[in-house]
């Protein structure tokens, strides 16, 4: 008896590598709806189960795509010094993760027990730099993502044309500066009172 192809014993034959690549091309060409199980194993050349031997579900798909997209963006963080430079850091790398590759995002959106490992951590990260800054540091959380995801996702329209791309990415930029230098401002002003009372 022959074993259908891409089904060896104990999932051998395609890799988790393997899995992940085609899953972020699927979702870069055709978005979420594109990413189902039956097209990866068909872009794979596989049969639907064997990816079951190395990712659980499509939440777990999902989810490790976001660890080897978004772990990225972790390494290499700063988060001794100052805390609007880990900040800034962390948001520009994370904007450009999501520019990088929108689709993945909106999956995420669409999926929330995707919603862990390095995504979570970035927020948890996110939230203890802005906790050193300002007490409302989950709503400047909140803030913050969202500008991100907004001005990040809206590049989807504007992929085919690198000056618009450009220019968006340094309006980004400008916008973060502009929202963490009033948030230095504010919990320094509030420093001074504090001190002076």
């Amino acid at each position: 008896m022959t074993r259908p192809r891409g089904r060896p014993a104990r999932g051998q034959g395609v890799t988790r590598d393997a899995i992940l690549d085609a899953a972020l091309a699927l979702l870069d060409e055709d978005g979420d709806a594109g990413l189902t199980m039956r097209s990866l194993a068909a872009r794979l050349g596989v049969t639907p189960m064997s990816l079951y031997h190395h990712v659980t579900d499509r939440a777990g798909l999902l989810r490790a795509l976001s660890d080897r997209l978004y772990g990225a963006v972790l390494q290499g963080l700063d988060e001794s010094g100052d805390p609007v430079a880990g900040i800034r850091m962390l948001l520009t790398r994370y904007y450009d993760a999501v520019v990088a590759h929108p689709q993945l995002t909106l999956a995420i959106f669409a999926e929330p027990a995707a919603f862990a490992g390095a995504s979570r951590e970035i927020t948890d990260r996110l939230t203890a730099l802005l906790a050193a800054l300002t007490p409302a540091h989950l709503l400047w959380r909140d803030i913050l993502v969202d500008h991100a995801h907004g001005s990040g996702l809206a590049l989807i329209a504007a992929r085919a044309d690198a000056a618009r791309v450009n220019a968006l990415r340094e309006a980004y930029r400008q916008a973060l500066d502009c929202l963490l230098d009033s948030q230095t401002t504010a919990a320094l002003n509030d420093s001074g009172r504090r001190a002076s009372s």
